[in-house]
């Protein structure tokens, strides 16, 4: 599991940092809010865990720009504030949860994991990306005609389409499709982005993955 932790007080976030690493998440930090919108735009996280008092930008406008863009990643907001109109803003904004501070590292993980546990339960069956479908449950890759897909290769097209329009490394591809313990192997990576290439070919979709040191699902005559 990996999340951004956008905390603006260092000696704080070092101690969640540490303390979240120990129990086997990977942390990325931001520290103010232009920093935490620049690396939500431009990587994979399972959740956030975001202050709402940040310097250049606050929590709630980092907030309501993830989700305008489409972006449905868990968002726990911190505060030290416990006034009830700043959870409502915060939740009006699309964050999924509230903790007060000051608070216990072991709440702040349980949280973390509830949220990660809630958005696995509630994704569809069936994802799309412009005339592409994918049944997960079924393997079943969708346009003109249909194909049946592999355990692997479902799994990396749905992380592709779930990411669409974003470049990814062949770090987080192997991390979330094979195991993210293992050194990435980029030579896995590729086969696979072979593979479902030319099954989506063989569907029609007006879709491919483009890859030039980096990977991105998009619209067949897009640049990455």
């Amino acid at each position: 599991m990996k999340i951004l932790l956008v905390e603006d007080e260092k000696q704080m976030a070092d101690a969640e940092t540490a303390f979240l690493q120990l129990k086997g998440i990977e942390v990325d930090n931001a520290y103010d809010g232009d920093e935490a919108a620049q690396k939500v735009n431009s990587g994979v996280y399972d959740a956030i865990v975001l202050d709402i008092m940040l310097p250049k930008k606050d929590g709630i406008e980092v907030l309501k720009e993830l989700r305008s863009k489409g972006n449905t990643t868990p968002v726990i907001m911190l505060t030290a504030k416990a006034d009830i109109d700043d959870r409502i803003d915060g939740l009006s904004a699309g964050a999924d949860d509230y903790l007060s501070k000051p608070f216990a590292l072991r709440e702040l993980e349980a949280r973390i994991y509830a949220q990660v546990r809630r958005s696995e339960r509630f994704l569809s069956d069936t994802i799309t990306y412009k005339n592409l479908a994918l049944n997960i449950g079924e393997q079943e890759l969708k346009c003109s005609n249909s194909i049946r897909l592999a355990g692997k290769e479902t799994k990396l097209m749905e992380f592709l389409i779930r990411n669409a329009e974003r470049k990814l490394t062949a770090e987080e591809i192997y991390a979330r499709v094979w195991d993210e313990h293992a050194a990435p192997d980029k030579n896995v990576v590729d086969l696979y982005v072979s593979y479902l290439n030319d099954k989506m070919k063989a569907v029609s979709a007006g879709a491919v993955i483009k890859t030039d040191g980096q990977y991105m699902l998009c619209e067949s005559g897009e640049n990455l």
